[in-house]
């Protein structure tokens, strides 16, 4: 009889055993409450507590952990700061958890070549401010950038508010390193920009982590912009709002962002970071310019313009540099504040044609109405990424429907020629709908790619694509079974 057909604690125990051997005894954990730190990511409605984790410090342990994982075929997930909003960090109860938090280090600033080599586990924020004194930038911002890693903006492809103008973490990042399920470490992309072959660094980055596990990043880096004006408008209606961001792309100009908040999370921004932000308004824009001196300062006037035109009734002109910040902070700090005018939500993600915007806004505010629950909608409206946050209380029973609303919401996006994701991702969350938005034979084309990487299945598995187990029966709390509560039936 082999290791792998003995009894599953032998197996385990074994397991274990290895792993320290081929790491640390202190890189891995297994204590029961410790553990409970991984169960899920920013998804947390549902949890999974892993068998282990690992706390890898290197390529070199990333790669011993996916060597013992594969010779025991123990499924494994990566995981940087766990702010992800799809479920794609959430272990499987009988794999590990591969801790990227330590791979923390900055190994280099390319001022000539405008670059940064990076580990996974250095925060999104943290580029920038080494860049900094070069006067250069990361361009990607997540409004999680002061604590989301690097390898979680890779296997999400994020984006961020100035996405509109400066593109999502696949337009800046030139190399990696990865750890594919056979246990070996290979780089993809180059440094010089000019690759020929297929162009696997392009399929690894928004892969979700199913391909291999990132463990080094050559990002771009952009020069900082001359000047920047910013400005925040208030609108009647989401609809006036939005008929002003198609205005403002019309005229063919192109802002470094343009946001929406309505009402609701207004409401909720000001409750948390008093940021100015107006409590009588339905809807705000908030729209920043940069660039050369002379054409910024001319586009922004256009922009105010517009603005006054789509029935503005308040335009706000940040001042200074700490007025600008104070217009973001409110922006950056919308999603957890929803947390101050409900106790529970979820936050969606998904896309459509700017010019519907006012349209879907509509229709969700309808299915809200539908299913007796609130949406605040605070978003990139500049290229469409939607993300309603769908208010619920968990006491009161309400978070099955609030689930259904965000399904019907992300597929909506999709009826209405969009995308299920824009820069969350798919993860366990919206793996089901994905069919919603790709034929049958563009799913066996994705399964083909990931089987020929990972063909046993156990670089996070359940993620992504939709599977039989995923779709019949979602993992997380564990709920009785009557019979199990009346004591007829027991759980093994």
């Amino acid at each position: 009889m082999t290791l792998l057909e003995s009894d599953p604690a032998t197996r385990h125990k074994v397991f274990l055993e290895t792993l320290r051997a081929y790491l640390r005894p202190e890189a891995v954990i297994t204590d029961p409450t410790a553990l409970r730190t991984y169960e899920c990511d920013g998804l947390t409605g549902f949890r999974v507590v892993p068998t282990a984790v690992v706390l890898a410090d290197s390529t070199d342990d990333v790669r011993r952990a996916v060597a013992a994982c594969r010779e025991f075929a123990v499924p494994y997930v990566a995981r940087g700061a766990g702010t992800g909003l799809s479920g794609g960090a959430m272990p499987t109860a009988d794999g590990i958890v591969i801790s990227l938090q330590r791979m923390r280090r900055i190994t280099g600033i390319d001022a000539e070549n405008l670059s940064a080599r990076v580990q996974p586990g250095v925060t999104n924020v943290d580029i920038s401010k080494a860049a900094a004194p070069f006067g250069l930038h990361f361009a990607p911002d997540p409004s999680s950038q002061q604590v989301c890693t690097v390898g979680g903006n890779v296997a999400e492809n994020s984006g961020g508010a100035h996405c509109l103008k400066y593109g999502f973490t696949v337009h800046h990042v030139l190399e990696v390193e990865v750890v594919l399920p056979d246990g070996s470490a290979v780089r993809l992309g180059g440094v010089n920009r000019e690759q020929v072959g297929f162009d696997l660094l392009a399929a690894v980055i928004g892969s979700e982590g199913t391909l291999g596990i990132v463990t080094e990043v050559v990002v771009r880096l952009v020069r900082n912009p001359a000047t920047v004006h910013t400005l925040c408008a208030d609108f009647p209606s989401i609809t006036a709002a939005s008929e002003a961001v198609t205005r403002i792309i019309a005229a063919g100009i192109v802002p470094a962002a343009i946001e929406m908040m309505d009402a609701l999370a207004i409401e909720a921004s000001e409750a948390a970071v008093g940021a100015g932000y107006s409590l009588d308004t339905a809807a705000a824009l908030i729209v920043e310019n940069d660039g050369p001196a002379a054409e910024s300062f001319v586009e922004f006037l256009a922009v105010e313009q517009i603005c006054r035109d789509s029935a503005a009734t308040k335009i706000r002109i940040a001042q200074d540099a700490t007025e600008r910040a104070i217009i973001w902070r409110g922006r950056k700090a919308a999603f957890a504040a929803v947390g101050r005018i409900s106790p529970d939500y979820i936050v969606q993600d998904g896309v459509v044609p700017r010019t519907r915007l006012g349209e879907i806004l509509q229709r969700i505010a309808d299915m809200a109405d539908e299913a007796g629950l609130r949406v605040a909608n605070v978003f990139h409206a500049g290229d469409g990424n939607l993300h309603p946050l769908v208010l619920y209380s968990e006491a009161e029973g309400q978070l099955h429907r609030a689930e259904e609303l965000s399904r019907e919401i992300a597929e909506l996006c999709v009826e209405m020629n969009g995308s299920l994701s824009g820069e969350h991702g798919i993860g366990t969350d919206k793996a089901c709908s994905m069919p919603r938005m790709f034929s049958e034979s563009d799913l066996e084309a994705m399964w083909r790619l990931r089987q020929a990487l990972d063909p046993e299945g156990l670089c996070n598995p359940g993620k992504l694509l939709p599977t039989p187990r995923l779709c019949g029966e979602k993992p997380g709390i564990y709920v009785p079974h009557p019979l199990e509560v009346t004591g007829d039936i027991e759980r093994f």
